[in-house]
């Protein structure tokens, strides 16, 4: 008798974790409306499934034994015999490399903690590629290849010694952290589950998904910082993915989406994470060559991003479309939302095509909470003929800094096109203290209130090279000394509504450019600023009409 079913209307041979919980699914659906949604039924278990302790093939949980060799053995049995459970008993096993196999679920118990080696001799590197900034990289301690139905399952730990592997490395001359392994590499895979589990102290990337299908990710803890690159959870070309209630504090950023190839990266949900980094908290890019669309990430807390609360980056020919980030409380956060198309335009698997420039378009971005933040609120960028499309932004409420200066307005950002994309790509001074904006075709911002520790005597916002836009509904500090609250450039076709100003200003809105028009202000409330508008040269008469 074979440990599971074969009978796919119980469906245990497709689904052997919820069996081994005494249910069973008939029927998934997954896309609704472009966005993950599932209808299941339930049917009792009828088997238990086969597990296969890793102790009666030889491994000895004292922390100093290496187990690679009898890890691996448990888990090619498990899988040559049908599949179940790969169970780890409480202890420390120490281990290189292990690769789980199809029908493999690696079961850690409470007190059960699979330990890294320090030896980068233990690990294998498979499938290797050159991330973001050029380094080569692959190698990895729990690693799965095109398998099926594999998982990962506490309360244990998995602990790579990520600092103790490093100064290991570094004690023979070796610097190079491309050779640190990754904590988790899943190639390729379906039907994965991550659950319950602890993820500490990887030597670089902690979890790494690519090209994988079908992936929840529930309840899993991360805690890896202290070394560069200690990226939380990386998304890299997946489908049909779910990841909630998940802890991640980690050293770079915490939950990334990537496309390294042209396979693309959609139908995901993220939902009731807590997030703490020393980068970006929630991030699309860097690496970004494939797609990116129905994406839907939601009821999450920043505790802290030293680089970026929400950034949305397509620097290497994806097409981003359909993108949503709801119900975010961020704090210590520099920079809450950066938007940036750009042309960086790299490849990062050998044989592949540079991709002519992307697109980022149809983005949701609403009900964000953002305290203590140190740099601007909003920074949105496009390039030049090649405009970001469709932004739509709604109840946005930052905390910032103020005391800027009247000559920090001055300040013209390079288009840096073909850069690498970051917070500090167009330097440390900014010419607005709310958002900086331009390149773009079709936004919308309604319900956007900033706070000011500090006086400010810079704009609220500036914008170029913007048509079809709509600004409704802010509620904007005291500005005395600043030449204007709202500086535009190049802009065309907008409105400028329902704003609530305390006042202090010289004028409202400074229009620049010849080519601006058909600007609309309707119903604002400027308190004590001078002038409704000052129109710069060349600017025609009747390129703004105010009611």
């Amino acid at each position: 008798m074979p440990p599971r079913s074969a009978d796919p209307r119980l469906g245990r041979e497709k689904f052997p974790r919820l069996a081994r919980h005494g249910w069973l699914p008939l029927k998934r659906n997954w896309l609704c409306g472009g966005f993950l949604l599932f209808s299941v039924i339930l049917l009792p278990a009828q088997e238990p499934v086969a597990s296969f302790n890793v102790t009666d093939y030889g491994a000895v949980g004292d922390g100093t034994t290496l187990n690679t060799e009898a890890i691996q053995k448990a888990i090619d049995t498990c899988s040559a015999k049908g599949g179940g459970t790969v169970d780890f008993p409480a202890g420390r096993f120490l281990s290189g490399t292990i690769q789980i196999k199809d029908g493999v679920t690696l079961q850690l118990a409470e007190g059960a903690v699979l330990l890294g080696s320090t030896n980068l001799a233990d690990y294998q590197l498979i499938d290797g590629f050159k991330e973001g900034t050029g380094v080569q990289v692959g190698y990895a301690f729990v690693i799965a290849v095109d398998a099926k139905h594999v998982g990962i399952e506490g309360p244990g730990e998995i602990d790579g010694q990520g600092k103790a592997m490093a100064a290991a490395q570094a004690a023979t001359g070796d610097k190079q952290w491309g050779k640190r392994p990754f904590l988790i590499r899943l190639l390729r895979c379906e039907g994965v589950v991550l659950q319950n589990v602890k993820i500490t102290a990887s030597g670089a990337w902690t979890t790494h998904l690519s090209r994988c299908k079908d992936i929840q990710i529930k309840g899993v803890q991360i805690e890896s910082f202290g070394l560069p690159h200690n990226d939380g959870i990386d998304i890299d070309s997946c489908e049909k993915m779910e990841i909630t209630d998940c802890h991640i504090h980690s050293g770079d950023d915490s939950i990334c989406f990537k496309t390294l190839g042209p396979a693309p990266c959609q139908d995901i949900v993220v939902n009731n994470c807590q997030l703490q980094t020393g980068e970006g908290a929630i991030k699309f890019g860097t690496e970004s060559v494939g797609a990116f669309a129905n994406i839907k990430v939601s009821n999450c807390e920043v505790i802290s991003a030293k680089e970026g609360g929400i950034k949305l980056f397509s620097v290497d020919g994806s097409q981003m479309q359909n993108i949503t980030v709801t119900d975010i409380k961020m704090s210590n956060v520099n920079l809450p939302i950066i938007v940036r198309l750009g042309a960086y335009l790299r490849t990062f698997h050998p044989g592949d095509q540079p991709q002519p420039i992307g697109s980022i378009k149809d983005i949701q971005i609403k009900n964000i909470e953002a305290k203590t933040c140190t740099r601007i609120g909003i920074m949105i960028s496009g390039i030049p003929d090649h405009p970001i499309e469709n932004l739509s932004m709604q109840n946005i409420d930052i905390e910032l800094p103020g005391a800027g200066h009247k000559e920090d307005a001055q300040t013209i950002f390079p288009e840096n096109e073909d850069k690498y994309p970051e917070v500090k790509m167009f330097g440390n001074v900014m010419p607005a203290y709310g958002a900086y904006i331009r390149h773009v075709q079709g936004l919308k911002i309604d319900g956007l209130t900033i706070h000011l520790a500090a006086a400010d005597q810079r704009p609220a916002l500036f914008c170029q090279d913007v048509e079809n836009m709509e600004l409704t509904h802010w509620t904007l500090p005291a500005d005395q000394g600043a030449d204007s609250v709202l500086n535009f450039d190049s802009v065309k076709d907008s409105l400028v509504s329902g704003f609530v100003v305390q006042g202090g200003a010289g004028t409202f809105l400074h229009l620049e450019g010849k080519d601006s028009a058909k600007i609309r202000l309707t119903d604002n409330q400027l308190g004590s600023t001078s002038t409704p508008f000052q129109l710069g040269s060349g600017v025609s008469a009747d390129a703004l009409t105010v009611h």
